[in-house]
C-alpha cells in the first residue's frame, strides 16, 4: 500500500514539472521586458547583448569606461566613431543600426534628428571651444592675464601678422562650427540669440569672411589639427581647439621640453561642446533600459572624476570646478577654472543651417584642389563606377549642399586623369553648377587603362600651386590623390622630393591620398606623411571617404 503511494505521488510531482516547464518561455521568446542577461549558447554560457553607439571622434579616449560597463553588464558595447556632419546625416536617414547617440554637441542632433528618434539626451561633458596661443605669442599680443580678449581682438592680431593660427572646418568638425558661430555673435553685438537678420548684416558678413580669411591651415578634426600642430610647431601660433586638446597638446609639449599653448576664452563669443548621450528611440524596451543604465553609469561621481581628470568639465555647464586637478587644469597654461564662463546661446536649426551654408559657399577662404584620379586598367569596373559616383557627390552642387561640401565663388578645382602618365587635365574656376556638372560629365566619360604612376600627376599639381605664387596665400591648398594600386611606372618617391626643392614652394601644400582597392598604404602613408596630410579608408565607402578628406580644405 505505501509502495503504490509512493509511486502515485512521484508520478503526480512529475507531471507538475511537465507542465511547470511547458508554461516557462523559452530564451528565444521575445520579451519587452527582458534583462540585459543575453541568451545562452550551446555550452550554456550567456552570449553579450550587442549594444551600438555612434559617436564624435572626440570621444575615442573615453573608450575605456565604456569597456568596463560592457564587461560588468555582460555587454557587446561597439562605438562607431564619425565626425559631426556624419552624425548629422546619419539621423537624418534613420540611424536604424545604432541604439545611442553621443555627439561633440547638441545642435547636430538638432540638425540631424528630423524624426525625432533621440530622447533622453543629457550631456556628459563639457569643454569649451579656446583658442591656445603659445605663450610667448600671448605675452606679446598682452593676452595673459587679460580677462577680456574679444574676437574683434584676434582678428586685429591675425591681419597685423602677429598671430598664425588653426582651426578645423566649421561645416565638418564641431570644434570649428562652434568658434565660427561665437565669431558671428560677437560680430554681430552679442545679441540674444543669432537670427537670419543678423546674418544679412553687412558689417557682420565682412568682418566674418576678415577673420577666416586669415586661417592658415584647416582640418576635418579636431585631433588630427592637434597632432598637426604639435608636428609644425614652428610654422603656427596657435589653434582653436577644444580647451581639453589644448591640455593634451601642452602635456604633449611638456614632455618634449617645449613652449605650452595659453588657453584665450574669447569674451564676447565663447562656446561650449555640451557632449550629449542620448537614446535612439528603435522601440526597444531592452535596449532603452540598457541606455538608462549606461547613461547613469558615465553621470555616476566616481566616473565623472574620472572624465575630469582626461581635461574634461564635469557638472552643471560654466560652474568652476571646485575638485579640479591644477596638475591637469593648469593655471599656468590660462586654464581657468574658477571663473563663471559666459557661453554664447545656440540659435534655432534652420538658422545653424543657414550659418553653415554661408560659411562653405560665401565667407570662408576659398579652397586651391587638386585631384588625382587614378584610371589605370585596375579601376575598370566597380572601382571605376564608385570613384565617379564620389566625384558627382563633390561636384553636384545639389548634392554637394547635402553634406555642406558645396563649393565657393573663389575655389578652384583642377582634375588630372592618370594612368602610366596623366591622360587628361580639366580646371573650373569657382561655384557655378553647370561648370562643376560639366566637369564631372568629362570624368564619367573616361575609361582605365594602362598602369599606375601617382608621382608625375602630385608633381604637376605642385607646379600649378607654384603658378599661383603669392596668391596661393589666399587659399586652402591641396592635393588629393585616389589610387587603388601601387605606383609601378613613371616617377619615383625621389623625383617628387627632388621636383618640391626645385619648386621652393613658400606655403605647405598637402597631400590628402585616399586608399582604395589593393593601394600600398606604405606607399601612401609615406607621401601624404611627407607632405603633411593623412590617408583616409575609401574600401569600405569611397563617398564618404571622399567626403571627409574634402573637409580638409
Amino acid at each position: 500500500m505505501r509502495e503504490t503511494l509512493r509511486k502515485y505521488l512521484l508520478s503526480f510531482w512529475l507531471l507538475g514539472c511537465a507542465i511547470l516547464l511547458m508554461g516557462c518561455p523559452s530564451n528565444n521568446t521575445p520579451n519587452s521586458t527582458a534583462d540585459n542577461s543575453g541568451s545562452s549558447n550551446a555550452s550554456g554560457a550567456t552570449d553579450p547583448v550587442a549594444f551600438r553607439v555612434i559617436a564624435g571622434s572626440e570621444n575615442k579616449t573615453l573608450q575605456p569606461l565604456l569597456d568596463r560597463f560592457a564587461q560588468e553588464h555582460n555587454l557587446n558595447i561597439k562605438v562607431d566613431y564619425a565626425g559631426s556632419v556624419d552624425i548629422m546625416l546619419l539621423l537624418q536617414s534613420g540611424a536604424a543600426d545604432y541604439d545611442a547617440v553621443w555627439p561633440a554637441n547638441s545642435l547636430w542632433i538638432t540638425l540631424g534628428d528630423q524624426q525625432k528618434l533621440v530622447k533622453n539626451e543629457q550631456s556628459i561633458l563639457w569643454s569649451p571651444v579656446v583658442l591656445g596661443v603659445k605663450k610667448s605669442v600671448a605675452q606679446k599680443l598682452g593676452w595673459v592675464g587679460k580677462k577680456d580678449v574679444r574676437v574683434q581682438d584676434i582678428l586685429a592680431a591675425a591681419e597685423s601678422s602677429k598671430l598664425r593660427f588653426m582651426m578645423t572646418s566649421a561645416t565638418q568638425s564641431n570644434s570649428g562650427a562652434s568658434a565660427y558661430l561665437g565669431f558671428l555673435y560677437a560680430f554681430s553685438g552679442k545679441p540674444d540669440v543669432l537670427t537670419s537678420q543678423s546674418l544679412a548684416d553687412p558689417q557682420l558678413r565682412g568682418k566674418i569672411k576678415r577673420l577666416l580669411g586669415t586661417v592658415d591651415r584647416s582640418s576635418g578634426s579636431s585631433g588630427w589639427l592637434k597632432d598637426l600642430f604639435l608636428q609644425k610647431y614652428d610654422t603656427y601660433d596657435a589653434m582653436f581647439n577644444y580647451e581639453s586638446v589644448a591640455i593634451e597638446a601642452n602635456q604633449a609639449l611638456a614632455a618634449q621640453g617645449k613652449e605650452p599653448l595659453y588657453a584665450v576664452y574669447p569674451s564676447d563669443g565663447l562656446a561650449i561642446a555640451d557632449s550629449p548621450f542620448g537614446y535612439v528611440d528603435h522601440k526597444d524596451a531592452a535596449k532603452e533600459k540598457i541606455f538608462q543604465q549606461m547613461q547613469t553609469y558615465l553621470l555616476s561621481a566616481p566616473i565623472q572624476q574620472e572624465i575630469q581628470k582626461q581635461g574634461r568639465r564635469v557638472g552643471p555647464v560654466g560652474e568652476e570646478l571646485k575638485t579640479a586637478d591644477a596638475a591637469v587644469f593648469n593655471p599656468e597654461w590660462g586654464i581657468n577654472v574658477n571663473r563663471f564662463l559666459n557661453q554664447i546661446r545656440y540659435p534655432k536649426a534652420d538658422v545653424i543651417r543657414e550659418a553653415l551654408d554661408l560659411y562653405q559657399s560665401a565667407f570662408r577662404k576659398p579652397s586651391y584642389t587638386v585631384y588625382c584620379l587614378d584610371f589605370s586598367g585596375s579601376m575598370e569596373g566597380e572601382r571605376e563606377k564608385g570613384l565617379k559616383e564620389a566625384m558627382q557627390m563633390i561636384l553636384d552642387q545639389t548634392r554637394a549642399k547635402q553634406s555642406l561640401l558645396q563649393a565657393a565663388p573663389g575655389d578652384h578645382t583642377t582634375v588630372l586623369i592618370f594612368s602610366s602618365g596623366i591622360i587628361k587635365e580639366m580646371s573650373v574656376d569657382g561655384s557655378d553648377p553647370q561648370k562643376l556638372n560639366q566637369l564631372w560629365a568629362e570624368i564619367d566619360a573616361m575609361h582605365p587603362e594602362g598602369g599606375t604612376d601617382i608621382y608625375t600627376p602630385i608633381m604637376r599639381g605642385l607646379d600649378l600651386m607654384k603658378q599661383k605664387g603669392d596668391a596661393l596665400t589666399g587659399y586652402f591648398p591641396a592635393i588629393i590623390l585616389l589610387t587603388d594600386g601601387e605606383s609601378n611606372t613613371g616617377a619615383s618617391f625621389s623625383d617628387l622630393q627632388a621636383h618640391l626643392q626645385t619648386l621652393g614652394l613658400k606655403q605647405d601644400v598637402p597631400v590628402f591620398a585616399i586608399q582604395f582597392g589593393e593601394s600600398d598604404e606604405g606607399q601612401l602613408k609615406q607621401l601624404s606623411e611627407s607632405m603633411s596630410g593623412r590617408v583616409f579608408d575609401g574600401k569600405a565607402d569611397l563617398t564618404k571617404a571622399f567626403r571627409e578628406v574634402k573637409g580638409y580644405n
